[in-house]
């Protein structure tokens, strides 16, 4: 990717100016963990954006190139969805002229009830259209799974009720149908895929309990699980 040349180059001196990738996309790149219910019994998240894999992917080049200032803007949102999304596009990712932007939707859109599998298209691709048209590189990031199963540790009946909202959507293969139409969408328009959802199903395939990995046993990764994502968005970049 251009990115890297431009990253190699500085490296050897020979490029003056820093390098700035944008992370667009949901409560997971934000850096949303556990869920709690609030004194007036409202669901929240725990924020901890320094566990997000934005910040393990600047760690991870930081290493491997020292010299060259890298900085990663986390423009994750809890609860976004494409279609939002593309409303905010101008002010939380084109402003700062990015060399590369992650996108990673598809978990809201998938549960929404106003939302169609053509709106969440839709917006995809005129996301990829504004990017490409302001110069960044583009890189489509898919999602973790969600609960394959109801988890002992949700025992909130509010909590519980959303955690089987997204089971129903993982285990009855509506996530992968629009994961699957989101990749056909980056092949037709030429953006490149990095799996992470692929890696998920492989797990789940060789006997991992992959709603165990969720830090709220719904839709959140674990912090130790950011780690995939940091090092599979590395892999893509170096491809």
């Amino acid at each position: 990717m251009r990115i890297m040349q431009k990253i190699s180059a500085k490296q050897m001196g020979h490029y003056s100016q820093p390098i700035t990738i944008a992370a667009f996309g949901d409560s997971v790149t934000q850096g949303c963990f556990e869920l709690y219910l609030t004194e007036d019994d409202a669901v929240q998240t725990v924020f901890d954006p320094a566990s997000a894999y934005c910040t393990k992917l600047h760690t991870l080049l930081s290493t491997l190139y020292s010299d060259v200032p890298v900085q990663i803007l986390n423009a994750g949102l809890s609860g976004d969805c494409a279609p939002c999304a593309l409303k905010r596009l101008e002010r939380d990712v084109l402003s700062v002229r990015p060399d590369l932007t992650i996108v990673a939707f598809g978990l809201n859109d998938v549960c929404r009830e106003d939302e169609t599998l053509e709106q969440y298209l839709r917006a995809l691709d005129e996301i990829f259209s504004r990017l490409r048209a302001a110069g960044t590189e583009i890189v489509f990031m898919t999602p973790n799974m969600m609960n394959t199963h109801l988890s002992e540790r949700l025992r909130d009946p509010a909590i519980r009720r959303i955690a089987t909202d997204t089971m129903t959507v993982q285990t009855n293969g509506e996530l992968g149908r629009y994961l699957e139409a989101a990749k056909e969408l980056c092949a037709d328009r030429n953006v490149r895929v990095c799996d992470c959802y692929a890696k998920w199903m492989r797990l789940a395939e060789n006997g991992v309990d992959t709603t165990a990995l969720l830090s709220n046993a719904i839709n959140h990764p674990a912090r130790e699980m950011h780690w995939l994502f940091a090092n599979a968005l590395l892999e893509e970049l170096l491809r």
